[in-house]
Order: C-alpha cells, then structure tokens, then sequence
C-alpha cells in the first residue's frame, strides 16, 4: 500500500501553474499543448540555460518527497550532451540535476549514466533533508529504476526546475513534460 501523497500536480492542461518562474525565458521556445509543456532546446548550459521553469520546493526540513515528471523528445537528440529533466536550485545555483542526455551517440539518465533507448522516460528525484536519490522508469516498464544518489546541502531557499539544455545551434528540437508532481513520502 503506497503511503505517498500529491502536494502538487501540474498536468499542463492549457496554462501553468501561478507558482512557476522563467528563468531567462524566451516566450517563443515554449508552448503548452496537448496535456504537455513543450520547450525547444537551446545551446546553453546550467548558468546560461534559457527557458528553466523554476518553483519553491518543498521544505525538506518537513519531510522527504519526490519530484516527477515526464519526458519526451519530440525530435532525436543530435547534439552531444543534449539534455532534458530535473535541476534542483539551492539559493539560486543549480545544484544537482537528472536527466535524459545523449552522450557519444546513445541516451543515457544522468547521473548514474543508465542506458536508456525510449522516447519517454519518467523521472523521479527523491529528496530528503539531506540526500537525493535520481530514479526512473522508462516506457512501458512499472517499476522505478535508481540510477544514482548523493548528498544535497542543508536545506535552504530550494527551488526545482524543469529545463533544458545543450540543444543545437540551428533546428528546433522539443522535449514535452507531461504530469509533473511532487509528492510527499
């Protein structure tokens, strides 16, 4: 019997939420549509990463939780280390990120580098007062996968974001998030 509860949800049904920011926004690499947040990935890396949508985490001092989201690429990444997924923010510096990257030709969940080979994967990043704990569940499978864990600083002004970053030059390739939700274990 699952324990967990849903303090937040944003299914990206034609607006988002209030508590969201942009960090460096270009309004016309974003889109909601379709039950999803679509964002064209532009060059860029952690401090110059254009599009990040941020929101206060929850207080890891009360709890632990888990943040969730999914994604798609609607274009195959081309460009190395092209990436897409969770970034946690700790006064205002990315700390700490999971996400599906390409890297030498192959998809891979980052940190951990687990191989993955389908389109949609859903993240999870588990949060306690001091730790993290990067899962995932690729498409089709049931059951979360760990691919990495570590130690976050003492909690703080914490922010998660959705983002991403290292896209081409020229093109247009966009990630969608679907069902994004953070959950109190």
């Amino acid at each position: 019997m699952s324990t967990e509860q849903i303090i937040f949800r944003d299914a990206f049904d034609g607006t988002l939420d209030s508590g969201w920011s942009w960090l460096r926004e270009r309004p016309d690499d974003w889109r909601v549509q379709n039950g999803g947040l679509e964002i064209c990935v532009r060059p860029g890396v952690k401090d110059t990463v254009q599009n990040a949508l941020l929101r206060p985490a929850p207080d890891r001092g009360k709890g632990d939780y888990a943040i969730e989201v999914t994604i798609a690429n609607h274009t195959h990444p081309t460009q190395q280390y092209e990436q897409a997924g969770i970034t946690w923010y700790h006064n205002g510096e990315p700390v700490f990120k999971e996400v599906k990257e390409l890297i030498d030709g192959d998809l891979y969940i980052i940190p951990g580098k687990k191989p993955v080979r389908t389109q949609s994967v859903r993240l999870r990043l588990v949060v306690t007062a001091s730790t993290w704990e990067a899962q995932y569940r690729a498409e089709g499978e049931s059951a979360f996968q760990t691919a990495s864990q570590g130690d976050l600083p003492p909690p703080g002004d914490d922010q998660v974001s959705i983002q991403c970053y290292n896209g081409p030059e020229e093109g247009n390739h966009w990630i969608r998030f679907s069902d994004f939700c953070i959950k109190c274990l």
